[in-house]
This record gives C-alpha cells, sequence and structure tokens, in this order.
C-alpha cells in the first residue's frame, strides 16, 4: 500500500507538471510569425513609398524640362522679349510663347527665301558684268593694236550725241522701273532694273539703236 501510494503521489505531480507546461506554452505569443508579417507590411509600405518618391521626381523633372524650353524660347525669339500692351506686364503664357515661335520661324523661312532670291540675282549681275568685262578687254586690245584707227574721223560732238542717247535711254527705263519708297525697294528695284535693262545684249541693242540714230542725223 504504502508503494501504491507514492506511485499515485510521484504520477500527480507529474500530471499537474505536465498541464502547467501545456498552459504556459500556450500562453506564450508566435513572436516568429508576427515579426516576419511586420516586416514584410514595412517592406510593402517602403516600397509604395519608393516608387511615389520616383514618380514624383520624374514628374518634377519632365516640369522642369518644358519650363526650362519655354524659357529658352522666349530668350531666343525677339518677338517674345518685345512688350505686348495688350498683355501688358503680365507673364507669356505657354501658348502665346509657341505662337510667336510659330510666326517668326514663318518668318525666317520668308527672310532666307528672298535671300536666296537675292544672291540669284547677284549671281546673274557677276555673270553679266563679266560679259561685259571682256567685251570691253576685247574693244581695248583693238585699240591698242591699231592705235591710229579712226582717229580725228569722229568729232567730240558726235561722241557726246552717242553717249546723251545710250544715257537717255538707259534713264527713261531706269526712271519707270525705280520706286523710292523706301531704302529697301530702292535697293530691289536697283537690281531688278540692272538685271533686265543692262544685259549685255539688251545694251548692245541700245547702243546700236542710238549709232544709227546719229548715222542717220550725220548723212
Amino acid at each position: 500500500p504504502a508503494l501504491f501510494m507514492e506511485n499515485a503521489r510521484k504520477g500527480s505531480i507529474v500530471s499537474r507538471a505536465n498541464s502547467i507546461g501545456s498552459t504556459s506554452a500556450s500562453s506564450v505569443p508566435n513572436t516568429d510569425d508576427e515579426d516576419s508579417d511586420y516586416h514584410q507590411e514595412s517592406y510593402k509600405e517602403s516600397y509604395k513609398d519608393q516608387r511615389r518618391r520616383a514618380h514624383t521626381q520624374a514628374e518634377q523633372k519632365r516640369r522642369d524640362a518644358i519650363k526650362k524650353g519655354y524659357n529658352d524660347l522666349q530668350a531666343i525669339v525677339p518677338t517674345c522679349e518685345q512688350q505686348d500692351f495688350s498683355i501688358g506686364s503680365q507673364k507669356l503664357s505657354k501658348a502665346i510663347v509657341l505662337q510667336k515661335t510659330i510666326d517668326y520661324i514663318q518668318f525666317l523661312h520668308k527672310e532666307k527665301k528672298k535671300q536666296e532670291e537675292e544672291v540669284s540675282t547677284l549671281r546673274k549681275d557677276v555673270m553679266a558684268l563679266k560679259i561685259m568685262k571682256v567685251n570691253y578687254e576685247q574693244i581695248v586690245k583693238a585699240h591698242q593694236d591699231n592705235p591710229n584707227e579712226g582717229k580725228n574721223h569722229i568729232s567730240d560732238e558726235v561722241k557726246f550725241n552717242v553717249f546723251q542717247g545710250i544715257m537717255d535711254s538707259l534713264f527713261q527705263s531706269f526712271n519707270a522701273s525705280i520706286s523710292v519708297t523706301s531704302f529697301q525697294e530702292l535697293s530691289a528695284c536697283v537690281f531688278s532694273w540692272i538685271e533686265e535693262h543692262c544685259k549685255p545684249q539688251t545694251l548692245r541693242d541700245v547702243v546700236i539703236g542710238v549709232l544709227h540714230k546719229v548715222k542717220s542725223q550725220l548723212y
């Protein structure tokens, strides 16, 4: 009986110890799982913040680039720097800056085309002058080879009449073609007149006509 009571007492102690241990283990929180969930949630929030920050920086960079572009246009385009009395001292809007830029580019295209036409006209004038130079050089050479030919056969009055006839003919065409409204228009008219009335063939016809007229007066 004593042995039986001793074993029963030990079994009761072990049973109580097991029940206490299981109760203690069940009351302890699962800290490993909670830490894992916390870190994962923090990582997600951090990733969202990073994406949001990157998007904000990219958007700000894009806006800064656009703003710099408009500022550069206002600095380059002269009409953007002029005072617009309809707007006053207000800052030019982007729409106005773009429109003024378009107008200025179209103006530059027209000026470029006009300058190309002027260059083409000047090249023609240079070619005509070269031809006239060659003709005059041939005349000078002919006089040098025959210095006594025709000497004292033509009076100064006849020479003056020939010169006057040539100049009168040229002045009439010049006076009918020239406009003095502005210096720019005058320059354009002069070049146009030179190209039209000072061609070697045209001058040759004028001189021949004057010589025929003087000849008919002399004989």
